[in-house]
């Protein structure tokens, strides 16, 4: 545990100073890409240690978010407490059912058949317009924090912006604290360790007595809701939710920062959704051919990095430790 905590310690202690040295906007890119991280850290349960690989977790990220929509709309809520718990339960509940249908199939089956669930929730949220809001979406405003001890701020928008940028930053953050170390509990447990047998060899792990499917659909539900609660976080950042975000295309991002970061370390995923993140806001900033010029960079990042980020930096840290003893 000494070597980890000596990597994560600074870490988290930049995290915690830095909106008190860079500017507002640049700690909303940081929200974002901690949310994303969440989102990742879910994905990478089924990817990396499951061997089970989804295009549909658009549907789980989306359904976070329509559950504080649909809170904001129907209940008036305003609790963020509210808000994840709401979250949580629906992205549980959506999870454990699309987990049990696809946990049936494996490689491209699987795969294809979590899509076309995914898509199916996304035509709901565009067609069920009179509920959803359609096109249009939903708004979700800023929420009240910690049971209503940090309240919505409303005002000028210099007030919404110290808000998000402050007091949201760190609910953002230590939500995602507590994920990322709920995640390495998880993962190196002996579920975590059952998961990557059935990764490496199915066969093998069924024959020693663990239990395939089920173990496949309890890492589906929980990295469900791993996305589902990212979804909860990012709706009051973003302010609206729009069937948009259910769509496929939101899975291939979902997908890039695990494998981007390394989807065979704990941290590449944290790394891949945060880099994606930055990447992606600049270049849409920079050009108006931003799929194009992002396209591109992100070809050449894998082709340069087929270890992900976290997987490259390992290597490069082992191969320096070799040279110097």
């Amino acid at each position: 545990m000494k070597p980890i905590a000596a990597y994560v310690v600074p870490i988290a202690a930049m995290l915690v100073v830095l909106p008190y040295v860079i500017p507002p906007y640049q700690t909303i890119l940081l929200s974002y890409g901690l949310i994303f991280a969440i989102a990742a850290l879910g994905f990478n349960l089924l990817l990396g240690y499951t061997g089970l690989l989804s295009f549909g977790h658009s549907a789980y990220f989306g359904v976070g978010a329509y559950a504080a929509a649909f809170l904001v709309k129907y209940a008036h809520v305003s609790s963020m407490e509210i808000f994840l718990l709401g979250g949580i339960l629906a992205s549980a509940l959506v999870s454990a059912v699309f987990g049990f249908i696809c946990v049936r199939y494996t490689r491209i089956f699987f795969a294809i058949l979590a899509l076309a669930l995914s898509q199916v929730l996304w035509s709901l949220a565009l067609k069920l317009f009179w509920v959803t809001g359609g096109t249009d979406g939903l708004r979700v405003p800023t929420p009240t924090l910690l049971g209503g001890m940090v309240s919505e701020l409303v005002g000028p928008a210099q007030a919404k912006l110290d808000f998000l940028s402050h007091r949201y930053y760190y609910y953002i953050l230590a939500v995602f604290f507590v994920c990322v170390a709920i995640m390495w509990v998880i993962v190196n447990s002996p579920f975590g360790k059952a998961l990557q047998a059935i990764r490496d060899n199915e066969t093998r792990a069924e024959f020693v007595g663990v239990q395939v499917r089920k173990y496949r659909w309890v890492a589906f539900l929980v990295s469900g809701v791993f996305t589902g609660v990212a979804g909860t976080l990012w709706v009051p950042l973003n302010g609206l939710t729009t069937p948009d975000i259910l769509y496929w295309t939101f899975s291939g991002e979902i997908v890039f920062f695990t494998v981007l970061g390394g989807f065979r370390t704990f941290a590449g995923p944290i790394l891949g959704a945060v880099v994606f993140n930055y990447l992606k806001a600049y270049v849409v900033g920079a050009t108006v051919y931003w799929q194009l010029t992002l396209g591109v960079i992100l070809v050449v990042l894998v082709l340069a990095l087929p270890t992900g980020i976290a997987g490259t930096a390992r290597a490069l840290w082992l191969r320096l430790g070799r040279a110097a003893a």
